[in-house]
């Protein structure tokens, strides 16, 4: 087992460019990662890190032996964990990340029932709407409606991500509605800035007969949060583009109205992303299905569509 952890610190290491981003990642303490790399050198025979006050950089001899280890090493921890289980059951922490009011008003939900289907399980879940590196910071599993697949990662898919424009009904009374996507030009914009990329996305619209325009929204403001966008819109301060998920609960009680409801944003789904190596852990592999599963019986795919939200 020593070995295995002074390979998780290579690998973690070798990933963040850092003894301390892999400690942050592993729960250890920045001099322990790299004792436990200088044992595994030791062992080796061979340097695998040039070291510098700023940046680890990994040798000819850390690069091959990277790539022959990174994929052995999840398989490794993968059938460890899957013998760890509990008379059979899944066991461990399961370490998912999720947007913090997509999870609280759509995944939390489920976590009583799936608790007592797996009582040892300990859910470890972070509720931020940030990108992440779901194999490098060592997540089981990510929800999310844009993340990109990056290597070793697959998705499985929930939901449509829908979006749609929104107003109070007090700004409607003020201002004309538009009943053409050209209209939205005269109106003040609450847009949305992208935690990946720190910018706002041109998105297009599109309806049912896939006709397709441009939102040329006056901008009035931009959040960087759906549910600040939301209370905005809801203050009658202007018209709003956000998910379906985010606005759903503001259409129920009519405190926000749907503008233009022939069109909408797709914008791909909502997925649950995980590693695509062979050997899930029992796990993450319960509670994929289990999200699944949940969502099925909510409806939440058809509850998401804009074609079903006029």
């Amino acid at each position: 087992m020593e070995t295995l952890s002074s390979l998780e610190c290579f690998v973690r290491s070798a990933e963040s460019g850092s003894f301390a981003e892999a400690a942050r990642r592993l729960g250890l303490t920045p001099a322990a990662v790299g004792k436990n790399v200088a044992k595994l050198e030791a062992s080796l025979g061979v340097r695998l890190f040039q070291r510098s006050t700023r940046r680890l950089t990994l040798t000819d001899a850390g690069e091959r032996f990277l790539g022959e280890v990174r994929g052995g090493l999840t398989s490794i921890q993968s059938a460890l964990a899957n013998l760890a289980s509990n008379a059979g059951q899944p066991a461990g922490i399961l370490k998912v990340s999720m947007g913090a009011t997509f999870g609280h008003e759509y995944v939390l939900p489920m976590l009583a029932e799936f608790l007592q289907r797996y009582p040892a399980i300990s859910p470890d879940w972070h509720f931020d709407n940030r990108p992440i590196d779901l194999i490098g910071q060592g997540f089981d599993a990510a929800i999310s409606g844009a993340m990109e697949l990056s290597p070793g990662v697959v998705a499985r898919k929930l939901a449509p991500a829908h979006r749609i424009l929104v107003a109070s009904p007090a700004y409607l009374a003020e201002h004309p509605a538009p009943t053409t996507p050209a209209h939205l030009a005269q109106h003040a914009g609450i847009l949305i800035r992208s935690p990946q990329t720190g910018k706002v996305r041109p998105w297009a619209l599109h309806n049912r007969e896939h006709a397709e325009a441009a939102i040329e929204l006056r901008t009035r403001m931009t959040m960087s949060d759906p549910d600040a966008a939301c209370l905005v819109a809801e203050m009658g301060l202007g018209i709003a583009l956000v998910s379906l998920p985010h606005s759903l609960r503001y259409l129920k009680r009519g405190s926000l109205i749907r503008v233009l409801p022939d069109w909408y944003v797709d914008a791909g789904h909502v997925s649950v992303y995980f590693s695509g190596h062979r050997l899930l852990p029992t796990k993450t592999r319960v509670f994929i299905d289990s999200l699944v599963e949940h969502f099925d019986r909510q409806q939440l795919s058809e509850r998401f569509s804009a074609l079903n939200n006029p």
